[in-house]
């Protein structure tokens, strides 16, 4: 695969900055708040014509500059998710990468760079099978595949678009108010108390996980392609998707634009550590409002909160300034960040094809290292191969 030329470096750029105009701010707006599916909706939310609306998120969908999907609750379905941090032993980077795949569980993984030098993994795990994952997990040392890893198990899911307020449409530009944010202070008395609660078990068969499965790949698809999957009428797949929202089984819509072009900018992944639920609560309005934090979500068993953030490459000392303020005011107890590849994340959807009816979630540990061991002694013995260099591309951020 060649190089992009000088021209085209500069086109993807400008084809980024150009397309947070007004009308697509006000669309891309509306789909965040009232779902992407229905164009005509956000055509009367947002007071852009319907055949406007209509062209202009085609256009921003063929050219990969707009991405929407659902996002599952993972809990309502009998996962569990949690992010895999792996150190690879030198010279086994890809193998322990394709060792992070093998229960089949996975949904991103993407090479870091900063507190862990190796991969971070997403993972939606069979809720009852956690542990049995962490012991696959220490086979990967045991194996020889890696130094160390460490597992932070993830409460809700909480994706945002970024804050226009920030942004100036006439200039094409965005407004980082570091001394302002430095000084946000929200009221602790009367912030909300964010502990997970208990999420109630609801009934879902095979049908509706394929169905969920497409809207994470897709939130548009048609109801006539979801009929046409599971081999129903269209009224009944029009009842069976109702079901699906009814029930909770789609917690979010994630709008996936590029608000700035990934050519210029950084993708890091942030854990902060607060002293207390409270100072955590009061904080979290903060993460909402800043235009670079992507999404969210809190860590299970600890005052803390792993956050994906996307900004100008320019712009990450100034975080990083941020951060070490907050820390010595209180605000945080400790902060780390690592860089994100964006041109490494491979992505999948959770693994339906894992479930049945009758048996729930298949998790078979020895099924897994059997195909672990194989994995090591085919790399062991393979000729060594040219290394895999890629070219730039346009890549998902979440």
């Amino acid at each position: 695969m060649s190089l992009p030329t000088a021209d085209e470096y500069f086109d993807r750029i400008n084809r980024i900055t150009s397309l947070l105009d007004e009308e697509n701010i006000k669309i891309i707006s509306a789909m965040k708040k009232y779902g992407p599916r229905n164009l005509q909706h956000i055509s009367r939310k947002s007071g852009v014509p319907y055949p406007t609306v209509y062209t202009r998120v085609t256009k921003l969908e063929g050219e990969g500059l707009l991405q929407t999907w659902a996002s599952p609750d993972h809990s309502r379905i009998g996962l569990a998710r949690g992010v895999v941090l792996l150190t690879p032993v030198p010279g086994r980077e890809l193998l322990a990468r394709e060792a992070l795949k093998i229960p089949g569980y996975w949904l991103r993984v993407i090479r870091c760079s900063g507190e862990i030098n190796g991969y971070y993994s997403l993972q939606a795990i069979p809720s009852n099978n956690r542990q049995d994952f962490e012991q696959y997990l220490d086979q990967l040392i045991a194996s020889g595949i890696a130094a160390s890893y460490r597992i932070l198990w993830l409460g809700d899911f909480r994706s945002k678009i970024p804050n226009f307020e920030y942004y100036d449409s006439k200039k094409k530009a965005w407004k980082f108010e570091w001394k302002a944010w430095l000084k946000f202070a929200p009221d602790e008395k009367h912030s909300e108390q964010t502990n997970e609660i208990m999420v109630e078990k609801v009934s879902f068969d095979k049908n509706d996980l394929l169905i969920l499965k497409e809207l994470e790949k897709n939130a548009r698809r048609k109801l006539s392609e979801f009929a046409q999957m599971i081999g129903v009428t269209l009224p009944a797949a029009k009842y069976r998707f109702d079901n699906i929202v009814k029930k909770g089984l789609v917690q979010d819509y994630v709008i996936d634009i590029l608000p700035y072009a990934p050519e210029v900018s950084e993708l890091y992944e942030i854990r902060l550590d607060y002293p207390d639920e409270n100072h955590l609560a009061a904080r979290e309005k903060w993460l909402q409002r800043l235009p670079f934090v992507l999404n969210y979500s809190r860590i299970r068993g600890a005052n803390s909160v792993t956050a994906r953030m996307y900004m100008p490459r320019g712009e990450v000392n100034n975080l990083i300034t941020l951060l070490s303020s907050w820390v010595r005011e209180g605000v945080l107890d400790r902060f780390s960040y690592m860089a994100l590849d964006p041109m490494t994340i491979e992505a999948q959807t959770f693994s339906y094809e894992q479930f049945d009816d009758k048996n729930g979630w298949h998790f078979d540990n020895r099924e897994y290292l059997n195909a672990l061991r194989n994995l090591v002694s085919a790399f062991e013995t393979k000729v060594p191969t040219p290394a895999p260099f890629q070219a730039p591309t346009l890549v998902t951020l979440q």
